[in-house]
């Protein structure tokens, strides 16, 4: 996944996957035939009609509808087969927003389980700090397995599971109402619902799902003491992370054959609402590559004596080394996740999700031996490399289409629904136009001191070393590197203790050079946020330990970091990441999401409904029938479905209800009006010197979230409930709350405007 906040981490993790070529013999490949395309026995949709057979759920990591060069085509755009097979057949929203922090991870958990991140977990992503019981923070990733703690290799530091929610219980998992239904659900590289590394301490992820001193634990104990760059290290990656199989019960896949049932394990969820017992589960390509292939005429062939399913290409899909298998999260192409998620639906699992890899970073060239430490690095708009990469994925979209088509899945009964995660900007100057029409950019470090010296086709985060720049003095404390970074002061001191707060005023005063911009210094950060407008933004979730210090927003170009810059100059270019993201600006804030399939209306693009990542789960469980065992924070898009798909309560007074939803969004979503318009005013009280105006403002936007938790929980359950429960929304109810909404809309920019 892209996860520039561990970009350090990532380039190692890159050395350690160098290509060593393999050999594959080919057994069988015909592409699917549809006596495969039927779904498990006891899976029991209830759509409306009884139309929806299949679902397919992908979500992309940073690819754009908009364009970042307007005389350069959009990601989407270069890939035709897919942008006009969602706007052709469906309706593809183009106002859609991510959450904040807005990353792959906390972007991806949104959608999934349609909560924003104060009540799934992962406030900060894609790494966190927490407090320890001493008040030193601690490090955690937040790519971890639904139910590992954060501190997972002891549990003590911090007892509550990495995905929290209400009363510090495990988040509920998003398959269950999938396999409660008796469906098989296949998921390949999305985040938390399969197992994202190889860490055996008590509460880790192979320790969750085989169990300490497994043969598979201790798989991952040679694997992780293997060299590093080695295949050996590699290996218990390739065959336990990032693909499963959750199963169902009744004709599903863990109990179709005796290998099947031998390979899976139990899918323990000791919090799930209503109880989860008796659930099994395939944990990796090791186990999952055997059970989808065993079907007559698989997309699959052996290499070196091991299954592999092969990719929309036709090739298999493994990892660096050539052992079939998970191929890595920056392996995650559309070709490979494509072909498995094929694979899945022709297997006979109905319910299919997948992650797509952004194109504009060159994963490819991660891997020529001897290892090149020039990649992997970000390409730019109209670069001839990304080009290729948008080519290669439209070309896995055709092939993918066709195939499904082959098998009998197409929109006629399946629900399609395509995202991504986050949105992000391009930190780079113009390309330089090439021959053959593509544009070449300087793949270099650059640094500058009192005025830019950095080329004008110049690719690259402008990175700044923030503990240089803070005077003596500062209290110690760590950094979540970010373009949004956030911090975490030693001790947990008060908001407003007052050495605390003059840190914030002297980050909030930062002055620097933004070569892509001027060569005059313009402030670093241009919103501040502490505990409170944190709250108001659903960044504090029910484990206090989670909670920053306070969040700062930077000019986008700029990457935050507590460390000197590779380059050797503060500041510099760091040209391997030149796409920023988890920030507040539009362009990193509005995505797009697009559905296909029965019962969604044939509105091609709408570019004017105000939607967001929480929006997607409930409307796709509308639409099969089916219920989770809690509120959503988002709503049902009835503006994507036919009449005859809008649940009958939500269809009465529509238009009264659907002001009401897009009110609720403006009031309660991370990116809606009163969210910007409270970091507004959240900035001007940081800034402050005098604490009565800080005091004042902060007392108002605490004022403020209180009313809007309250009123945004009325309606949200409201509409929850006319869509699930079939009860009615009085419209006199509707009314009063739409009005209680727009006050609270209008005291907030109030508010910002001071």
């Amino acid at each position: 996944m892209n996860c520039n906040g561990l970009k350090v981490l990532g380039l190692m993790l890159v050395a350690a996957l160098v290509a060593t070529g393999f050999a594959a013999a080919k057994v069988q490949s015909n592409g699917g035939s549809s006596s495969r395309a039927l779904a498990a026995n006891g899976c029991k949709l209830n759509s409306v009609g009884g139309k929806i057979e299949h679902v397919v759920y992908l979500q992309f990591d940073n690819t754009h509808y908009a364009r970042d060069n307007q005389s350069v085509a959009s990601d989407l755009e270069k890939m035709p087969h897919l942008l006009n097979f969602l706007r052709s057949n469906g309706t593809l929203f183009t106002n859609d927003h991510t959450i904040l922090i807005s990353h792959t991870a906390g972007g991806i958990l949104s959608t999934q389980t349609g909560l924003y991140p104060d009540r799934h977990g992962v406030t900060v992503s894609n790494s966190l700090f927490y407090y320890t019981p001493s008040k030193v923070p601690a490090f955690s990733t937040v790519f971890k397995y639904w139910t590992d703690l954060v501190d997972d290799a002891t549990g003590t530091k911090d007892p509550t599971p990495i995905m929290v929610t209400d009363g510090q219980k495990n988040t509920p998992a998003p398959w269950v109402p999938f396999t409660r239904a008796g469906c098989d659900f296949g998921a390949i590289s999305l985040a938390n619902i399969e197992l994202e590394n190889t860490g055996t301490g008590p509460f880790g992820d192979m320790s969750q799902a085989f169990g300490t001193d497994s043969p598979e634990w201790n798989d991952a104990v040679t694997s992780n003491a293997a060299p590093s760059g080695s295949a050996a290290r590699a290996r218990a990656l390739t065959d336990y992370v990032g693909i499963a199989v959750h199963c169902g019960q009744g004709g599903g896949i863990c109990d179709a054959n005796s290998t099947n049932v031998a390979n899976s394990r139990p899918d323990r969820l000791p919090d799930e609402p209503g109880g989860y017992a008796g659930y099994q589960a395939l944990f990796g390509a090791k186990y999952v590559n055997p059970a989808v292939c065993a079907v007559p005429g698989a997309s699959c062939q052996a290499v070196g004596g091991l299954t592999a399913v092969n990719s929309t290409a036709d090739d298999p899909v493994t990892d660096p080394f050539g052992r079939p298998g998970f191929p890595g999260f920056d392996g995650a192409l559309a070709k490979n996740t494509l072909g498995y998620l094929a694979q899945m639906q022709e297997a006979g699992i109905p319910i299919t999700w997948g992650y797509i890899s952004d194109a504009h970073d060159n994963h490819q060239s991660a891997f020529p031996a001897p290892f090149n430490p020039s990649f992997p690095r970000a390409s730019g708009p109209g670069e001839a490399d990304y080009n290729a990469q948008l080519k290669a994925y439209d070309d896995a979209f055709a092939a993918y289409f066709q195939r499904l088509k082959n098998d009998g899945i197409d929109q006629s009964n399946t629900l399609f629904m395509v995202t991504v995660d986050e949105g992000d900007k391009f930190a780079g100057g113009v390309g330089i136009p090439q021959g053959d029409g593509s544009l070449a950019y300087a793949h270099a470090n650059c640094s500058w001191t009192t005025s830019p010296s950095c080329p004008s086709n110049q690719i690259g985060e402008v990175n700044y070393n923030i503990k240089a720049k803070l005077p003596t003095g500062t209290p110690a404390f760590q950094l979540h590197r970010d373009s949004a970074p956030t911090f975490y002061v030693n001790g947990q001191p008060a908001r407003t203790d007052a050495t605390l707060r003059q840190m914030e005023r002297d980050v909030a005063g930062l002055n620097a050079i933004d070569p892509y911009v001027s060569s005059s210094a313009t402030p670093v950060f241009e919103r501040m946020a502490d505990t409170v407008a944190e709250k108001t933004l659903h960044m504090v979730n029910s484990d206090p330990a989670r909670t920053p210090s306070f969040t700062a927003f930077a000019n986008p170009d700029y990457f935050v970091t507590d460390a000197g810059p590779s380059c050797g100059t503060n500041p510099c270019i760091d040209y391997h990441f030149a796409w920023s993201h988890g920030d507040i600006q539009d362009v990193i804030g509005t995505t797009w999401a697009g559905l296909v399939g029965p019962g969604i209306a044939a509105n091609g693009v709408d570019s004017s409904t105000w939607t967001d990542h929480t929006n997607v789960r409930p409307t796709i469980l509308s639409l099969l029938g089916l219920k989770d065992d809690y509120g959503h924070d988002g709503r049902v898009l009835i503006e994507a479905l036919d009449k005859s798909a809008i649940p009958k309560k939500l269809n009465e007074h529509k238009k009264t209800t659907t002001e009401l939803g897009a009110i609720y969004e403006q009031v309660n979503a991370p990116f809606g009006q009163l969210a910007m318009n409270v970091l507004k005013a959240s900035t001007r009280a940081i800034k402050s010197t005098n604490d009565g105006v800080y005091n004042s403002i902060e007392s108002s936007i605490e004022d403020l979230t209180t009313r809007r938790d309250a009123l945004a929980s009325k309606i949200k359950a409201a509409l929850g409930a006319a869509a699930f429960d079939g009860r009615q929304i009085k419209e006199q109810d509707a009314k009063a709350w739409i009005a209680q909404a727009q006050v609270l809309l209008n005291e907030a920019a109030a508010l910002a405007a001071g």
